[in-house]
């Protein structure tokens, strides 16, 4: 085979990277671990992973791989269908519109930026499932979720940001 077929092959996993990345945290998202009490605040590691990609390579997660995500994580969770789709396409696009304020800048600005993107999410979840149910939910469980992100974010923001420095630069 050609030098070309191979670099084609590459450039083609290192643009699925991302997406891959993050139906791996939909499933860390939905694995029961043998950790009391963890499950109801279990954080969306997806949603660290769109905030991501959206600040650094948002040509690596597209919208549609979103949705995606999104369905995906409803399916797997039991959500009603189309809540963390919306809520993933929310920080997306959030995310994307505040892009320039925040890539380049140091991690407590990006960090900073997840926490206030990331309450949003937690905000609209909470409003979208007590509209779903037809009364008010709960505020407990989505509280500690958005402080378990928070608490965890630097760990996966980090791995992310080594992965990208070592596999996915520009060839």
């Amino acid at each position: 085979m050609n030098v070309a077929f191979w670099q084609r092959i590459d450039q083609s996993a290192r643009g699925v990277t991302p997406f891959l990345l993050s139906v791996g945290l939909v499933l860390l998202s939905v694995v029961p671990l043998p950790m009391p009490g963890f499950a109801p605040i279990v954080p969306a590691f997806a949603l660290m992973s769109i905030y991501h990609w959206a600040i650094y390579r948002p040509n690596l997660m597209p919208l549609s791989a979103v949705f995606v995500l999104g369905l995906l994580y409803d399916l797997l969770t039991g959500a009603p269908v189309g809540l963390f789709t919306l809520v993933f396409l929310t920080v997306y696009g959030v995310a994307l519109t505040q892009r320039r304020f925040i890539a380049g800048k140091s991690f407590f600005i990006y960090w900073f930026g997840f926490a206030i993107i990331a309450l949003g999410a937690a905000i609209e979840s909470w409003a979208l499932a007590s509209l779903w149910h037809l009364t008010l939910l709960d505020t407990q469980a989505v509280l500690f979720q958005y402080l378990v992100a928070l608490g965890i974010f630097p760990l996966v923001a980090w791995i992310f940001l080594k992965w990208q420095q070592t596999l996915l630069i520009e060839r």
